[in-house]
């Protein structure tokens, strides 16, 4: 095992949490769950798969993976969600990289995260993936403490990123009932961000980002791959951004009465 540090939020997380953590059990001397009040054996799982189990009052993303950080031995943090896999063979970069001296001035590795849906053993050739600094040395970067935002910002314009070839697998939906659940909550979290900013969305933005939001999803993040399932993936997407604008013109709307 590494010197690396690997923390995960969790929250209810029963179902797969334990696959998550046996994935990086072979680069990672330390695996933190940082849990926010489970109702499920979410913990007592976490436990048995090998983990150490903190936990700490849900303040919000950033705030929560800030307090994980924290509690890591080692300078170098692997960061991932209860809803993430690593694949092997990023397992095998990373035990590769840290067979090898890493520059000083190296404040960590981005790395794929590609989407992964239901019923789907492996992404699709084509799979839409966002690229994030998940694996950084705490030193030189760490998480913003953002309600919403949950990034690792780098510290110092003079150190360096680099890239890692591969990818860790993101299935972030158990089912459309537990989409819909999460688009509902993430959504509100939006507004009152939006809302603590002073960012009221006009009534034509309203209109047309559902629009704006389904062709980006189809097209950009690539859902037409998926035929009919990708309309209703890009369609769940658009619903997701309708919802954020009119919760947040409510809370306008209320500070107004």
């Amino acid at each position: 095992m590494l010197p690396i540090s690997v923390f995960i939020i969790t929250k209810n997380e029963a179902d797969r949490i334990a696959q998550v953590i046996n994935a990086v059990k072979k680069i990672a001397n330390e695996i933190l769950v940082i849990d926010s009040g489970s109702s499920d054996e979410t913990c007592k799982i976490a436990a048995g798969a090998g983990a150490k189990v903190l936990f700490n009052k849900w303040q919000g993303y950033g705030q929560q993976k800030k307090f994980g950080e924290s509690k890591c031995i080692n300078k170098w943090i692997l960061n991932i969600d209860a809803d993430e896999e690593i694949s092997p063979e990023l397992e095998a970069e990373i035990k590769e990289i840290f067979s090898q001296r890493i520059s000083k001035n190296v404040a960590g590795f981005r790395v794929k995260i590609v989407n992964k849906f239901r019923f789907e053993t492996q992404p699709q050739k084509w799979a839409y993936y966002y690229n994030q600094l998940r694996l950084y040395n705490k030193d030189l970067a760490g998480f913003k403490n953002s309600s919403v935002h949950d990034s690792v910002e780098v510290r110092s314009a003079k150190c360096e990123i680099l890239q890692l070839k591969n990818i860790i697998f993101h299935q972030s939906f158990r089912s459309y009932s537990h989409w819909i659940e999460k688009l509902n909550s993430y959504s509100q979290m939006q507004a009152q961000d939006s809302f603590a900013k002073g960012k009221n969305p006009s009534l034509l933005k309203v209109f047309f980002t559902p629009l704006f939001t389904f062709f980006k999803a189809y097209f950009v993040r690539r859902y037409f791959i998926y035929g009919f399932n990708g309309i209703i993936y890009s369609s769940l997407f658009a619903f997701s951004r309708f919802a954020k604008a009119i919760k947040t013109r409510e809370l306008f709307q209320e500070k107004k009465c």
